[in-house]
């Protein structure tokens, strides 16, 4: 950041830094590090429950990759018209457009799959996991920054965010200075990480609330976001799809929430344990006598 922030941001001018003969594409490495985010946070509540790291691993193996496919995926059924014309367009993730939704969706269930596989309650991962995810999805947001891209509407306010006119979308040229929603949403999405712990710290969850919250959380906040980014968007009357998506998935996450929460009766399993997971198979045999005398 500039000295003169209260003035302007500033926008790096590449999102490509070169090393040699490597390229790297900083959208990835903010992918990296809010994936990394994502699994030390879940990892650190999972272990304080009782688990282990192993199980975290694991999952996030498959539900990083599952997640990455499905965030691609709903980019391309939703905004086909920013797919490069070319045979490996539908996969060029390192140019941006990725769907928060599908990767979201194809990454829980990928990792869902893997814990119920291990014999742990799949309900309680969702709680253990639903601030990570929160935090990466903040943290992710700067490879917009980046990129140049997905930001909001013309503005003149303190914390404007300039844009190079090659990344100023049609109908906006002659304008420097728009809203830095990337920066919003990595605020609003850090705050809402410390509403998630302080929630399941002090009340008692019935798994997995604290999973839907996180959802009614972020779509609210992605409402209001989506009436200011000017980035391009299939709109349906007066607003864009992701917008339309938001409400819904509210609407069904708060409801859920608010049932499963404060009106459905309790039963013994809405509050279920982390274990450790045990290793199956022999145990490793010492020849006798060659036990070393305790200290």
């Amino acid at each position: 950041m500039p000295v003169s922030f209260l003035f302007a941001i500033s926008s790096p001018h590449s999102g490509v830094v070169h090393a040699g003969p490597l390229t790297i594409h900083m959208y990835g490495v903010m992918l990296l590090v809010a994936i990394a985010a994502c699994i030390a946070l879940t990892g650190w509540r999972w272990v304080r429950w009782g688990g282990d790291w192993d199980l975290i691993f694991r999952m996030a193996v498959w539900g990083v990759g599952f997640g990455i496919v499905g965030a691609r995926l709903y980019h391309d059924l939703t905004s086909w018209g920013e797919v490069p014309k070319t045979w490996w367009g539908w996969a060029a993730v390192w140019q941006g457009g990725l769907g928060i939704w599908g990767g979201i969706l194809f990454g829980v269930l990928a990792g869902a799959w893997v814990v119920r596989g291990s014999g742990q309650s799949v309900r309680l991962m969702l709680d253990a996991v639903a601030p990570g995810l929160l935090l990466a999805q903040g943290i992710g947001r700067w490879g917009n920054w980046f990129n140049q891209e997905l930001f909001g509407k013309p503005t003149s306010l303190p914390w404007k965010l300039h844009i190079d006119d090659a990344h100023v979308p049609a109908g906006y040229f002659g304008y420097h200075y728009f809203h830095p929603t990337f920066l919003y949403e990595f605020i609003y999405d850090v705050i809402g990480v410390g509403i998630l712990l302080a929630v399941d710290r002090l009340f008692r969850i019935r798994r997995p609330a604290l999973f839907a919250l996180y959802v009614s959380y972020y779509c609210l906040g992605r409402f209001f976001e989506e009436l200011l980014r000017i980035d391009p968007a299939h709109k349906y009357g007066r607003l864009r799809l992701n917008a339309y998506v938001s409400i819904v998935v509210f609407i069904l996450s708060t409801a859920f929430f608010i049932w499963w929460q404060f009106i459905r009766e309790e039963t013994g399993t809405d509050r279920p344990r982390a274990r450790p997971i045990v290793p199956k198979g022999p145990a490793m045999a010492v020849p006798k006598g060659r036990v070393r005398p305790s200290r």
